[in-house]
Order: structure tokens, then C-alpha cells, then sequence
């Protein structure tokens, strides 16, 4: 994983020393209004931070990257983080921001840089979002990046919930 920059924002490859920062970012309640919910603790999120630095799963089918997103001020807003599957040219991706940075398009900004990274250098041609059907606005963000509904069918390793859309774009 390398780091990734933009005018705007960098993507730093996520480590177990982010966790302290990343604490307060991932605080917010309402980044929580659809589903999960905070971390319990500072020492669980840095046990996880340290378990994510492996980069790939425990039965070694996935890749897992996972960057911080740190704006030009220094501050640490959030995350984007993809689940490269090894066996085909996919990857599930997820984005977290604190609410205070909402609306101002470094979500797309940091969603559409990661994206460009599994392309070319982890060769993605596949990107899945699993999100809730009630959370319009990221279900906006992703049909702004070029997202579309689509059936988990082709993806049976992602189990949707009842209450729960995947979004699909390609990239050959």
C-alpha cells in the first residue's frame, strides 16, 4: 500500500498508530444513524487497527486496505477502506467521515482516489458497495461516482440484509 494524494485530501495507509486520532473521528453519533455504531474503546480500535495492518484476511482469500484521510489542514476526517477479493478482479469498498465534513465532496473525492489505486495497481474491475436502502445520502454519492443497483446474485460471499442495496460499478 502506498500513500495517495489529491490538492485536497491524502489517503495514508491506515496503521494501529491512526488509532488515537481516529478515535474522536469515529465518535461522531451520526455517522452511525444506519447501521453499527461507535468503537467501544480507544484500546479496541487500536487492537483492530494492528489486526488490519496485516492486509489481508486470516484465510488469505481477501486483501484489506484500509487508508485514513487526512485533509490539508492535518486533520484526520475519516477512512475508505476495500476488500480486494483474490480470486476475481473485485473489491466490496467502504467510506467513513465525520459528519462535521459532510457536503463538501471529499468523500467522492477520497472514494474516487482509492478507486483509481485498486484499478491500477491492484487491477479492480469490480466495485461493490453494500449499503442500507434508507442511507440516500451515500446511496447519492455512489450514483454520482458511477454506481448502479444491482443483484448480490453474481456476489453470493456478500449476504445482504433484507434491508440493504449493493451497488455495482465496472472498470474494465
Amino acid at each position: 500500500m502506498r500513500l495517495l494524494t489529491h490538492p485536497r485530501l491524502q489517503l495514508e495507509p491506515q496503521t494501529a498508530a491512526h488509532a488515537d486520532k481516529m478515535f474522536g473521528v469515529l465518535s461522531d453519533p451520526k455517522i452511525y444513524q444506519f447501521e453499527n455504531g461507535p468503537p467501544p474503546s480507544l484500546a479496541w480500535l487500536q487492537a483492530r487497527y494492528a489486526r488490519l495492518e496485516a492486509r489481508i484476511s486470516p484465510d488469505q482469500s481477501e486483501q484489506w486496505l484500509n487508508w485514513v484521510i487526512r485533509i490539508s489542514s492535518g486533520e484526520l476526517i475519516g477512512y475508505v477502506q476495500a476488500s480486494v477479493f483474490s480470486a476475481h478482479a473485485d473489491a466490496l469498498i467502504a467510506y467513513e467521515l465525520n459528519s462535521r465534513y459532510w457536503g463538501r465532496g471529499l468523500a467522492s473525492t477520497a472514494v474516487q482516489l482509492m478507486l483509481e489505486e485498486l484499478k491500477q495497481r491492484y487491477g479492480v474491475e469490480n466495485f461493490l458497495a453494500q449499503l442500507k436502502i434508507a442511507n440516500s445520502p451515500s446511496y447519492r454519492l455512489l450514483e454520482r461516482l458511477g454506481f448502479a443497483p444491482c443483484s448480490a446474485e453474481k456476489w453470493p460471499r456478500l449476504a445482504l440484509e433484507s434491508d440493504e442495496q449493493l451497488m455495482h460499478l465496472r472498470r474494465p
